[in-house]
């Protein structure tokens, strides 16, 4: 199930209709703002309540629980975040490689929280958040080899090889939202270095994968 499916199953069918949808969103908006850079266990519903200026019964009676609400937030989230990282089939190859990079950046930077909960799998173990991660990185996996390669159906040796480098990605990035000693375009510029490293060790491998011009040491 991908994350767009995710958001969707999560959706309160049997309230469906237009006015409901809306307000549902409405919520899971002021939920991104109230969540942005606070963590789940900082906030009670009693809390949410009150900074949104709902009751708290609606909340429950859309999400049925806090969990099932943060859930919702996380998913509208990523979606969005996918959503940009494989948007612009327009631009030259690599420009939509450091596009994606600065939008998975900007993306963590500003939810911060959300961030954190999808690359670390929530409380404990989280099958729900997991799959989410999983998403994204699938999601990552296939912008960057449409990139690269321009084709996301790639073999299990590049597939490896960047689903290791977005994995490397995740830990860099959660210390550098813990730890902002490099502006974003500085962190930008080396994650695109290390991917440009990824793509020349395929090359190695299997010249059948050429790594991209902008990616060549010789270039």
């Amino acid at each position: 199930m991908n994350i767009s499916q995710q958001r969707d199953a999560s959706r309160p069918r049997a309230r469906g209709t237009e006015r409901s949808l809306a307000r549902r969103a409405e919520l899971i908006a002021i939920g991104r703002r109230l969540f942005a850079d606070t963590s789940y266990d900082a906030l009670s519903m009693d809390d949410i309540a009150r900074q949104a200026h709902v009751a708290k019964g609606l909340i429950y009676y859309y999400f049925q629980s806090k969990r099932g609400y943060y859930l919702a937030i996380i998913q509208d989230s990523v979606a969005d975040l996918v959503s940009f990282a494989a948007s612009g089939i327009e631009l030259p190859q690599v420009d939509r490689v450091h596009r994606t990079i600065d939008g998975y950046l900007r993306f963590a930077e500003h939810h911060q929280s959300a961030y954190r909960t999808i690359v670390s799998g929530g409380v404990g173990f989280d099958i729900e958040v997991h799959a989410i991660r999983d998403g994204v990185r699938e999601a990552m996996v296939a912008t960057i080899a449409e990139g690269a390669y321009g084709r996301s159906d790639i073999p299990a040796l590049p597939r490896m090889s960047l689903l290791s480098w977005v994995c490397s990605v995740e830990g860099a990035t959660l210390d550098w939202i813990d730890r902002p000693d490099l502006s974003r375009e500085t962190m930008r510029a080396l994650l695109v270095k290390t991917l440009g490293g990824a793509l020349r060790a395929v090359e190695e491998l299997d010249p059948a994968f050429p790594a991209p011009k902008p990616a060549r040491r010789d270039a």
